[in-house]
C-alpha cells in the first residue's frame, strides 16, 4: 500500500518548520517510529517519525526547505515490508529505530523523484566529472549538521579528526575557518565584500515574535538599583551547600524565587489580556522564563512552578534548561507556559536596558552587571511592563518590592 506521508501537527500555533536534515533516501527501508527527518519549528528542534514500516519511494523535501503542516514529505510503499507468503516463517516484528541519542548513519538526501509504478528500482547516480564525497554517508550528530549548514559548510567535505570517522563540532569549525582564510564565502559588491546567509529557524521565530511584541504592546520601562551586598555574602556562604546537591547557587536562581513571590503579591503582573473580549486572564501558576544566550540565538525556556521550589531546586533547573538550550535539545514544551520572564545580562556587562515583553506575558525583568558603589554591591534592574494593564504606580511598587526583597531576604518569608 502506498502511503503519502504529510507533515503532521507540530504543536499549538506552529504551522511550519525548517528541514534541518533528511535522514532517509529513496530505496531505504524504514520501520514504524523511525525518524525520517529533523525539523526546527519556532525555537525547538524535533525528529518526525515514520507512521508505517516500508520502503521510501520518493522524497519530496530537502535540507533547508521550509515546510508547512500538511505538506507532502515522503512516499512510502508499506507493502514492500511484507515478505513473500511463507506459512512456516511468520514475519518478525520490526524493532523501533534508535532515537537522536544514538543517531543512525544515513545516506545523504536524494533529490525528489517520481514514485515507481510497482516496486522501487535502484536510482542511477547522476553523471559527474568526478566521484563526489557528497554521495557518501557521513556520521555526525544533529547539532553538528546544523552548525555546518549555518556556516555554509558542505558536511560531506569535512574530514573527521577521530578514528571512528564521526564529524565533530570542532571539525566543522576548523573546515569553515580554513575556507574563510582561503578567501571563499563573500559576495563582491560595489561598496565592498558582503556575506549573505539564510536565517535560522530560531532567528526567524525571534524576528516574528519580537516584532509582534514591540508593535502590539505599549511598553514602559521602570529602573532601579538594588543593594545586593548582604545577599551576595549569603549566596557565597551557602554556595557549597548547593554544590553538594549538584547545583550552582546564582543570583539568577535567587531572582527566580524573588520574582515568583512578587507575582503573588502583584497578581496583575502574572496575567495576560484579551483585548478583543476586554478580559484579563489571571494565572494562578508561576512559571518563570529565563532568557538564554545560545550560538543559535536567544531562547527562553521556562522553569515551572517556581513558587513551589527552593533556591537549590531552582538552581538545578536553571543549569539543566540552560544546558539543553545551548546544546540544541530544547523541546516545544520547554518553551511554553511562561507567565513572567527574567533576562540577566550581568555576565556580559552593561547596566540598564529596555527588555521587550514576551507576549502574552505582561512584564519582564532585565538585570545588568552589579557594580561597586561606595563600598556596596549595586545591581541595576530594568522592569518593562504592559501599560494597557499595569499603571506606572504599580510598576514602581513592583520593582521596589523586588529591590527590598533582594536587600532584605527575610521579606520573602514574610510576604512572598
Amino acid at each position: 500500500m502506498a502511503v503519502e506521508f504529510k507533515l503532521p501537527e507540530l504543536g499549538e500555533n506552529i504551522e511550519s518548520g525548517d528541514v534541518v536534515n533528511v535522514l532517509v533516501s529513496v530505496g531505504d527501508m524504514v520501520t514504524e517510529g523511525q525518524s525520517l527527518l529533523e525539523l526546527e519549528a519556532g525555537k525547538a528542534s524535533m525528529e518526525i517519525p515514520s507512521p508505517v514500516t516500508g520502503a521510501i519511494t520518493a522524497v519530496h523535501i530537502a535540507n533547508g526547505d521550509t515546510v508547512k503542516v500538511g505538506d507532502l514529505a515522503f512516499s512510502i510503499d508499506s507493502e514492500t515490508a511484507v515478505p513473500s507468503p511463507a506459512p512456516e516463517a511468520p514475519a518478525e516484528k520490526p524493532e523501533v529505530a534508535a532515537t537522536a541519542a544514538a543517531e543512525p548513519e544515513v545516506a545523504a538526501p536524494m533529490p525528489e523523484v517520481a514514485a515507481p509504478a510497482e516496486k522501487p528500482a535502484p536510482v542511477a547516480p547522476k553523471p559527474a566529472s568526478a566521484p563526489s564525497a557528497a554521495k557518501k554517508a557521513v556520521s555526525a550528530a544533529p547539532n553538528v549538521r546544523r552548525l555546518a549548514r549555518e556556516l555554509g559548510v558542505d558536511i560531506h567535505q569535512v574530514v573527521p579528526s577521530t578514528d571512528g570517522g564521526r564529524i565533530s563540532l570542532e571539525d566543522v569549525k576548523r573546515f569553515a575557518k580554513s575556507s574563510m582564510e582561503g578567501g571563499g564565502g563573500n559576495r563582491p559588491s560595489a561598496q565592498g565584500a558582503t556575506r549573505v546567509e539564510k536565517m535560522s529557524a530560531i532567528r526567524k521565530a525571534t524576528l516574528q515574535h519580537m516584532t509582534h511584541c514591540w508593535t502590539t504592546i505599549p511598553h514602559v520601562t521602570q529602573q532601579d538599583w538594588a543593594d545586593i551586598t548582604h545577599l551576595d555574602d549569603l549566596r557565597k556562604r551557602f554556595a557549597k551547600k548547593a554544590e553538594a546537591e549538584g547545583a550552582k547557587l546564582t543570583i539568577t536562581a535567587i531572582l527566580v524565587k524573588v520574582a515568583a513571590s512578587a507575582l503573588k503579591v502583584f497578581p496583575n503582573f502574572n496575567c495576560s489580556i484579551d483585548p478583543d473580549s476586554a478580559e484579563i486572564i489571571y494565572k494562578q501558576f508561576y512559571n518563570i522564563g529565563i532568557a538564554v544566550d545560545t550560538d543559535k540565538g536567544l531562547m527562553v525556556p521556562v522553569i515551572r512552578a517556581a513558587d513551589q521550589k527552593n533556591m537549590i531546586a531552582l538552581s538545578k533547573d536553571l543549569g539543566e534548561i540552560a544546558a539543553k538550550a545551548r546544546e540544541g535539545k530544547i523541546g516545544l514544551d520547554d518553551l511554553k507556559g511562561g507567565t513572567f520572564t527574567i533576562s540577566n545580562l550581568g555576565g556580559i556587562g552593561g547596566t540598564f536596558f529596555t527588555p521587550i515583553i514576551n507576549s502574552p506575558e505582561v512584564a519582564i525583568l532585565g538585570v545588568g552587571r552589579a557594580v561597586e558603589q561606595d563600598g556596596k554591591l549595586m545591581m541595576p534592574l530594568s522592569l518593562s511592563y504592559d501599560h494597557r494593564i499595569i499603571d506606572g504606580a504599580d510598576g514602581a511598587r513592583f520593582i521596589r518590592w523586588i529591590v527590598e526583597a533582594l536587600e532584605e531576604p527575610l521579606l520573602l518569608a514574610l510576604e512572598g
